[in-house]
């Protein structure tokens, strides 16, 4: 039996939901989703609009009932929903209630399991309790850790005959991986409705569940530790920002080299103005694709170089970040390194060894520890702790697929404050 796709609309806006749909569900959709924002933005207008748009497709209201299960079931069913969504981590007598009402309406009641770590108790109690079927939802905020629904679904799909439905950060790489877990209900967002072309992107994901094989995809994936360059050399230090909720870069830095992109995990050096002998032993000590990160108190002369960066060049380093002054800029830009300094000057200083290489620095005023990470281009440098790389680094691609799908809609005739119904989302105030 053919896999189901399911395309969940997690937008706030009912307009660009429908704009999405229109594009998306005649390219093998099979069930579409009023997701959890866009009914707690539009209520249950959203289902209803969906019902009269789309009379061929199944409706699902992802309500995510937490309590009061008959009177929202019975809302979702009257507003033209097929499919309705309890919380598994309800009260069990809510679950219960909520598949009764369905029973009534005529309305399917799916459970999600979201957040439950060990769901397999539940799943147990839940086999004669009616349930049409239990999603396996890896939350967003998770996925941005670098997490996916893979291994709670096979855990599942061994001991259950209820149908599964994956959802979390799927695409067309995943989707099929998800089907072959044991998903029989495919649930995708992100990778059509933030796609500048939704409907080749649901094409792709429907002809890898009908094959069994994956398409691959450069965004609408999160990246673990061992992918974190990739998507952070992929994205700008304006998505980074963003999605850090507008942190600012680091103040004062210029570009060196115009183009360049620097992203890796630091080595610090610290020294004294105008003393570049622990920067250019710093060269020795760092490994292939770390940046060197330089406190030289924001003051000249210059404690790097043409050759320091002919060496840096050797070593494959990422590049360099100096608070300090940086000379032989005309050869550093024909070099192609990137580079990033307080202060250009031609002079430089003397080799003292004052300083230390590999302890916390001050960085333009930024507290940074070694193995934090360091990402920069035209417009900045920006700093991510260690502890937090992985997930403002997946946190950022998000940001830019959004900007990708809002770009296609501006290039359509719309403008951004249309596209962003920026009227809408002013803040009221108090009266």
């Amino acid at each position: 039996m053919p896999v189901t796709l399911q395309l969940a609309l997690d937008f706030l806006d009912l307009e660009r939901a429908l704009r999405v749909a229109d594009l998306a569900a005649d390219q093998g959709v099979d069930w579409i989703e009023a997701g959890t924002p866009l009914i707690k933005s539009e209520g249950l207008d959203a289902v209803r609009a969906l019902r009269d748009r789309f009379p061929n497709h199944r409706v699902v209201a992802d309500m995510k009932t937490a309590d009061a299960g008959r009177i929202e079931m019975e809302a979702a069913a009257k507003a033209g929903a097929d499919f309705a969504i309890v919380l598994g981590a309800a009260s069990e007598s809510t679950v219960r209630e909520s598949v009764e009402a369905g029973r009534h309406y005529g309305l399917g009641v799916g459970v999600d399991i979201l957040g439950i770590a060990e769901p397999e108790p539940l799943v147990e109690r839940m086999a004669d309790w009616g349930i049409d079927f239990i999603a396996v939802h890896c939350p967003i905020d998770v996925q941005m850790q670098g997490g996916n629904p893979f291994d709670i679904l096979e855990r599942l799909a061994r001991m259950t005959e209820i149908p599964l439905a994956a959802a979390g950060g799927l695409n067309s790489e995943t989707a099929p991986k998800a089907a072959a877990a044991g998903a029989k209900i495919v649930v995708v967002g992100g990778a059509i409705t933030k796609a500048a072309d939704p409907a080749r992107a649901a094409a792709d994901i429907r002809k890898a569940l009908d094959t069994g094989q994956s398409i691959e995809t450069e965004l609408f994936r999160r990246a673990g530790l061992e992918g974190v360059r990739e998507v952070l050399m992929r994205v700008s230090t304006t998505n980074l920002s963003d999605a850090c909720h507008h942190r600012p870069s680091l103040p004062g830095l210029r570009p060196i080299t115009p183009g360049a992109k620097l992203a890796g995990p630091v080595l610090t050096v610290r020294t004294a103005a105008g003393d570049f002998a622990k920067s250019v032993e710093a060269i020795d000590r760092a490994e292939e694709g770390q940046v060197i990160a330089i406190d030289a108190a924001g003051a000249g002369p210059a404690i790097w170089g043409e050759l320091a960066t002919e060496s840096a060049i050797q070593r494959r380093l990422a590049g360099v970040v100096i608070d300090g002054a940086i000379r032989d800029t005309d050869e550093i830009r024909r070099l192609g390194f990137p580079a990033f300094a307080a202060l250009v000057c031609s002079h430089a200083g003397y080799p003292k060894g004052l300083g230390e290489i590999g302890g916390p620095i001050r960085l333009c005023g930024r507290d940074v520890l070694p193995g934090d990470w360091l990402v920069g281009d035209a417009d900045g440098v920006m700093h991510l702790a260690k502890t937090e790389a992985v997930e403002m680094a997946n946190r950022a691609q998000d940001i830019l697929e959004t900007e990708n799908r809002i770009r296609a809609e501006i290039r359509e005739g719309r403008t951004l404050s249309q596209v962003a119904y920026l009227e809408k989302w002013e803040k009221r105030s108090p009266r």
